[in-house]
């Protein structure tokens, strides 16, 4: 158990709720778990879009630009009384086609994807503020449907952390149980190989991409309608939590290593963190402190943990040579 990434990151969940519930018992009662779950849905949605991003070696900085796109557009169209339904069809659609630019340019262009990534980032915000002026839409603008789906309640949990569980069952479904998740896998790992087994890295990666951009769109429109608000800064800087996310969850940034618990448990923690800060007096400027370290903590446990298996994975290549 001690070797495995996501039992040790299961035990720090459970550590850090344990600190947090002798300062404030209530903070663990199963009414709040569940508003905190649901806080951090939005973060477990994308955060799955950019492990599959980061298995096939690559890096989207974009989503969050994309999830606020993809929010002011969900709330254009009801304003323009379009029905709920076609405006999640339309939000993942759109959020799909931004995560193709990515995929294209990098597979097409062969640009890295961190430049790529860091240029539609902005190129995102800048059409937010063409299309409004810079306007914002808030909660009066917003039908009470609109906003009243994310919040409704099933069995104790909103619909949007219900979503949340849905992403996080259909990711594990793909990446391990399907040809096209083996391939994320191979394509990170070991891309040259994959080539020889007849994988198309450039056509993998996009794939991946546009996962990725899918899943932003629908946190877009969960985002804006649970906080009943769209703006050009909406989700400002909220990739980093993207990407600390995966890292904290034992996602290799060098691709090829990785698993949805993972992800799921990495997520958890910084949305635990987030939400119990200011419960317990701290700071919330803490949580970047906090954050950062795990991130450090994360990606040198993850180094320590690879290391010897690629020497033996070399010494084992001049045996057969």
């Amino acid at each position: 158990m001690w070797k495995s990434r996501e039992a040790i990151l299961a035990l720090a969940v459970l550590a850090l709720l344990a600190v947090i519930a002798s300062r404030f018992p209530a903070f663990i009662l199963p009414g709040n778990l569940a508003r905190v779950f649901t806080d951090t849905s939005p973060l477990i949605i994308l955060a799955l879009g950019q492990m599959v991003v980061i298995l096939t070696k690559c890096i989207d900085l974009s989503v969050a630009a994309n999830l606020a796109l993809c929010g002011m557009i969900a709330a254009m169209l009801n304003g323009m009384g379009v029905p709920l339904p076609l405006i999640l069809l339309i939000v993942l659609a759109l959020g799909a086609a931004l995560g193709a630019v990515n995929g294209l340019l990098v597979w097409k262009v062969n640009i890295p994807s961190i430049v790529v990534t860091l240029g539609t980032m902005t190129i995102y915000r800048g059409v937010i503020f063409l299309l409004t002026d810079g306007k914002w839409i808030n909660a009066h603008q917003m039908t009470d449907g609109f906003k009243a789906f994310p919040r409704t309640s099933i069995l104790g949990l909103p619909v949007m952390g219900w979503i949340a569980i849905l992403t996080v069952i259909a990711v594990a479904v793909l990446v391990n149980r399907t040809p096209l998740g083996r391939a994320f896998y191979a394509v990170g790992g070991n891309p040259h190989a994959a080539v020889y087994t007849g994988i198309s890295v450039g056509r993998t990666q996009f794939v991946a991409f546009v996962l990725s951009g899918a899943l932003a769109g629908l946190a877009g429109y969960l985002w804006v309608a649970r906080y009943a608000v769209a703006y050009v800064d909406i989700a400002g800087g909220f990739e980093l939590d993207v990407v600390a996310a995966c890292v904290i969850g034992g996602i290799a940034i060098a691709g090829g290593a990785g698993s949805v618990t993972g992800c799921l448990l990495g997520a958890l923690f910084l949305g635990i963190v987030k939400n119990a800060l200011p419960v317990i007096g701290i700071s919330p400027f803490w949580q970047m402190a906090i954050s950062g370290t795990a991130i450090l903590i994360a990606i040198a446990f993850n180094a320590r943990g690879q290391g010897p298996k690629g020497r033996i994975i070399l010494k084992q290549a001049e045996h057969r040579a």
